[in-house]
């Protein structure tokens, strides 16, 4: 299957700043199985329809800039392919989909009682008290709605989101910056796509129970089964990336899009509430639609729980992050797609273009699959 030609160092572990190219200082999580997915290849046969003409799947796969493709059917890997150079063992940078990860954490601690979606953030860091979170929710943060003074905009050195981001390349305090983010609309009113938002999630998470992200992903990878250590970025002060510094194999990343059809394990045990699986797939508010958000972030998808909604009534989910990592799941079936991508950022119509195109290869690679399999959300217990 043809692909364009991919850097490896931007696909895959070290992380590396296209611009700077400097090395994160990164912790490994721990791989914690050594049972592999069962695999049952088949071919997979799906015509792509968008801008304006339409393609099989090789086809998509180049022109989306892939870098991995691979799907889940009833458990059983029916497809896998890599980029010349990655493979299997590839770590994976997910970028935002790390936020995703976060949403199970939290929906972890929700259940273990030890947080409340309707918890201030203040209540358990005071840190934050005068600062633009000042008075947000648990809830407020979990769906971008916190209102504060954000803008997402990576392509601004000057920016919050890229002095967040340097935080981490230059080994600098990050939970200094997110205490100088400063008020803005008024909460649950407005979506703003926020790293900040995440950064403050997890912080409030790790205060409330007593452990860090990358103790946390290590306990979820133990109960998912992941075979292999994955890596999460860290600030100077051994602070994680939860908004963007987790790479995985791309296996891995299924088994994270896989707990997201019905909050079990693949052994069948729970791990996070039935309720918050449902809420978490759905949009919070009616501008968190599908379709409701701005254009320039996506058409295609609304806004849950920290995960990207591909339908309003919550059948079809996604993780998404920066460049084309995408990892979603079809809960009425419990079919799984993991696409990893490296399409250029800078060019915000070849960014745009190409997410809704792996937007749209997403749902015909869902809609091709095989009937539904056993795991499904209607048999989740």
């Amino acid at each position: 299957m043809p692909a364009r030609t991919v850097d490896s160092r931007l696909a895959a572990w070290p992380f590396t700043d296209p611009q700077r190219d400097p090395s994160w200082s990164h912790v490994v999580v721990p791989g914690a199985a050594a049972e592999e997915l069962a695999s049952a290849t088949r071919r997979l046969q799906v015509e792509i329809s968008g801008a304006g003409r339409s393609r099989g799947l090789d086809a998509w796969v180049a022109e989306t800039w892939s870098t991995s493709l691979l799907v889940l059917e009833g458990g059983n890997l029916t497809h896998e392919w890599y980029a010349d150079g990655l493979g299997p063992g590839t770590l994976f940078l997910g970028a935002s989909m790390s936020k995703s990860v976060l949403a199970h954490l939290v929906g972890r601690a929700c259940r273990d009682g030890v947080l409340a979606l309707t918890d201030l953030v203040t209540d358990h860091v005071p840190d934050l008290r005068g600062s633009g979170y000042d008075g947000t929710s648990v809830l407020d943060v979990l769906t971008m709605t916190s209102g504060v003074d954000w803008v997402e905009d990576h392509r601004d050195p000057d920016s919050l989101a890229s002095r967040l981001l340097r935080c981490f390349a230059e080994g600098t305090d990050s939970r200094g910056l997110l205490a100088q983010v400063r008020p803005g609309v008024a909460r649950g009113t407005q979506f703003s796509y926020c790293t900040a938002d995440s950064q403050v999630l997890d912080w409030v998470r790790e205060h409330a129970t007593g452990s860090a992200y990358p103790d946390e992903v290590a306990r979820l990878w133990r109960d998912l089964g992941c075979t292999s250590d994955a890596a999460v970025a860290i600030d100077g002060a051994g602070v994680a990336l939860a908004g963007g510094g987790l790479a995985a194999t791309a296996r891995d990343w299924a088994r994270v899009a896989l707990l997201a059809v019905d909050g079990c394990s693949e052994d069948g045990e729970r791990l996070l509430e039935g309720e918050w699986v449902e809420a978490a797939a759905r949009p919070a508010y009616p501008f968190l639609a599908v379709g409701r958000l701005p254009s320039s972030i996506t058409t295609h998808a609304g806004f849950g729980y920290h995960w990207w909604p591909m339908d309003d009534a919550g059948g079809r989910v996604t993780a998404d992050g920066s460049r084309g990592q995408l990892a979603c799941a079809d809960r009425r079936t419990g079919v799984v797609v993991v696409k990893t991508s490296q399409w250029p950022y800078d060019e915000v119509l070849v960014d745009r273009q190409a997410r809704d195109l792996s937007y749209l290869g997403l749902h015909a690679l869902l809609d091709a699959a095989v009937p539904p399999s056993p795991r499904t959300k209607e048999s989740a217990p």
